[in-house]
This record gives structure tokens, C-alpha cells and sequence, in this order.
């Protein structure tokens, strides 16, 4: 197939291009850097060195003999997706170029107008690049879980059936984010929503959980190859942060009382995700939303999970429970369904205490690029 990832410098896009690329796809990636200004402007550089797009896209054409065609640009310009769209002529379109941050996005009203304006406008132009220059290309764009919230009621796959005074119909599963950033995902989909029943658009919205890892088959030919793994408060994720803290020897943060549930998955299973729903598109005017995660903790038991495998090379780890900067339930029902992407073949990959430990010796190659000044919360809701 020919592929278009949107922001394919990041955590997951770079990684989705090779994974796609090493199995013979036309692979082409657009990006204009933004996570990587956002991060030098809190001071929440990434832990690994990483070397730009095209840099990167060299690297990796050398060592494997598969290409990725770079395109630098800023997909909030219409030219520029038009652009891009003309060049790939993709028959999917993979969507990561959005602002991916809770804590940026509630950091001020700078930063929540530029999470607002980026993620939509870049999803709208996605989507009027679709109707106008490739009606049939496949749309798969990555929500998140966040979009939920936490209900007191099971939480179904995107969709929920509703008996009203005799009479029934089937809704979007109602939603209530906990950040802006969370809110534009929720505004993502109503947007798609809308565009597939007016013009019968093909989309995948995979509602995704917090992602962890950094190694996957395609970087293993060298460490510029990694994803861009942040450990800080604003762009980093409570695993990875919990894996750096363990090397350092810093307490590992967790906020308020720990008992906030989530699921969770490995990088290598969002790229098997993203890859099941390219290979099986839905119909036209379907909107086909699908839960993305493997496992569900609370944040006590991830924090427990690495105490133990930092253990069993010799690092000793402590928890400390912190005020909680973010404003949501700690004590909460949670019980999200997740079959649609097990039904296409995913075969979880588990947080065992192997992988654990994998993942900190990678980290301990680089702790001397450790900044302790990005461990504690500096971000608040309240």
C-alpha cells in the first residue's frame, strides 16, 4: 500500500514509518518539528538524542534497504496537506500530528489555543485532502481512551445502544475528557463523525491508552533509530516517567493516591494495531472505532511493577504518592471493552517483569542526559 503518516517524527509516527516500510509498503511522512520546539521551550528535551527526519530516514534506508520519504511542512497549512496528499496518493493516511500533551495543554491560554488550532485544524485539513484529491483513501487517525473519562458504567467500544421511553438507536459513547488535550480527541471524532455520514469517508479512530517502550524490531539496528522517549511531566507518559526515576534513584512520582486506573500497552502492539486496522478498512460511511490497549492498572500497581524489575538488577526504588496536580477521579469504576482489535488478530504483548528490565537497561545507557529538574510536576488544573 502507499501510506501518509502525519506526523511521522514522533513517538509513535516514526516508528509506525519503519515498521510499514520494512514490510513493503510506500511509506511517506510529514512533520514540522512542533513537539521537538514545544520541548526545548518547557525544557522537556527528549532523553535519547534523536536525529531529525531526514536524517533519520537515511539512517534507516542505509541500514535496512527500505525508504521513507520525508516531507517537512506544516499540516495546519491546506497547501501543505494537499500538498503531501498529491505526492503519496495514499490508500491510508495514518494520523499522529496532533499536539499530544495534557499538561502543555493546560498550562496556560497560549498553550491551550495552540492545542486547540493545531489538533483541529490539522484533523479538518486531513479530512478535506481526503474528499477533494483521494475520496477512497482509508482515514486512521489515533484518539485516545482519555476521551472517556471514567464513568460509573462499563465503557463499550465507541459506541453505545440507548433505550429511551420505547424506542432505541445507537450513539457515540458519551464522553467527558479530563484536559483540553483530551477534548480536542473528543472533537476529533464528532468532526469525523460528521464528515463520514455527509460524504462517506472510510475511518478507523483507534481509542488508544497510554504507550510504553522504546525498542521495537526496526530500531534495533542502532540506538538513532529510537523513538523519541521524553521522561519529564509535560510529554512523558507515567511508565516511562517511572523508568527513568528508577535509574536515577529518584522516588517514583506518584500522584495523589495512586488508585487511578488506565489501560495500558507496548509500543509494538500500537504498531501491530495501526497495522491491522491499514490492512482491513472499514466501509464507506463507517466510522469504525476500536479500543487500543492490553492491560489495565492503576498507577500503584505500574509504580510496584517497577520496583520489582529495578530490583532484579540490583536498583533499589521507592514510591512516593504526591498532591495531585491533575484534577480527576481517584477512586473510580473501570471496566473499558476491548475486543475489536483482539478479533482482527492482535496477540498482546504483556508487561512482564523481562520486558521491565529490558526497557531499564536501555534507560541506564543513558541516565548522565538525565535532567532531575523535569521528575516533579510543573504543571497544574487547579
Amino acid at each position: 500500500m502507499r501510506i501518509l503518516i502525519l506526523g511521522g517524527d514522533g513517538y509513535l509516527g516514526w516508528p509506525t514509518a519503519m515498521h510499514f516500510a520494512a514490510r513493503g509498503h510506500e511509506v511517506w511522512v510529514v512533520d514540522n518539528y512542533l513537539r521537538r520546539r514545544m520541548s526545548l521551550e518547557t525544557s522537556s528535551e527528549a532523553l535519547l538524542p534523536s536525529p531529525n527526519m531526514q536524517d533519520r530516514s537515511a539512517l534507516f534506508e542505509k541500514l535496512s534497504g527500505f525508504q521513507i520519504r520525508p516531507i517537512v511542512g506544516d499540516l495546519r497549512s491546506y497547501e501543505v496537506m494537499n500538498s503531501a496528499f498529491e505526492q503519496a496518493n495514499p490508500d491510508a493516511v495514518i494520523h499522529y500530528a496532533e499536539q499530544p500533551s495534557a499538561p502543555y495543554s493546560m498550562m496556560g491560554r497560549d498553550q491551550a489555543r495552540l492545542t486547540l488550532q493545531n489538533n483541529l485544524d490539522v484533523t479538518f485539513n486531513c479530512i478535506w485532502a481526503a474528499i477533494e484529491r483521494n475520496p477512497g483513501c482509508h482515514i486512521i487517525t489515533l484518539a485516545t481512551m482519555g476521551e472517556y473519562g471514567t464513568p460509573n458504567i462499563d465503557i463499550e467500544e465507541g459506541w453505545i445502544e440507548i433505550s429511551h421511553r420505547g424506542r432505541a438507536d445507537r450513539f457515540l459513547y458519551p464522553r467527558a475528557a479530563g484536559s483540553l488535550y483530551h477534548t480536542t480527541k473528543i472533537l476529533d471524532t464528532d468532526l469525523l463523525w460528521f464528515y463520514v455520514r455527509t460524504y462517506a469517508l472510510q475511518v478507523t479512530d483507534l481509542m488508544q491508552g497510554p504507550v510504553y517502550g522504546l525498542v521495537t524490531a526496526e530500531s534495533q539496528a542502532s540506538d538513532q533509530l529510537l523513538p523519541n522517549f521524553h521522561y519529564d511531566d509535560i510529554f512523558g507518559t507515567v511508565l516511562n516517567r517511572f523508568l527513568v526515576q528508577a535509574v536515577v534513584g529518584a522516588p517514583l512520582t506518584v500522584y495523589g493516591k495512586g488508585h487511578q486506573q488506565r489501560g495500558y500497552l507496548n509500543l509494538v502492539d500500537t504498531l501491530r494495531c495501526v497495522e491491522l486496522a491499514a490492512l482491513t478498512p472499514p466501509t464507506a460511511g463507517e466510522l469504525r472505532i476500536m479500543n487500543q490497549f492490553t492491560e489495565v492498572f492503576s498507577v500503584l500497581a505500574l509504580g510496584e511493577k517497577v520496583r520489582e524489575a529495578a530490583a532484579d538488577i540490583g536498583l533499589e526504588v521507592k514510591l512516593e504518592k504526591i498532591p495531585n496536580p491533575r484534577k480527576e477521579k481517584e477512586e473510580h469504576y473501570y471496566n473499558p471493552a476491548h475486543t475489536g482489535l483482539t478479533e482482527l488478530g492482535l496477540k498482546p504483548t504483556l508487561l512482564t517483569q523481562d520486558r521491565l528490565v529490558e526497557m531499564l537497561r536501555v534507560v541506564l545507557r543513558y541516565s548522565d542526559r538525565v535532567d532531575r529538574r523535569k521528575i516533579m510536576p510543573r504543571v497544574s488544573w487547579r
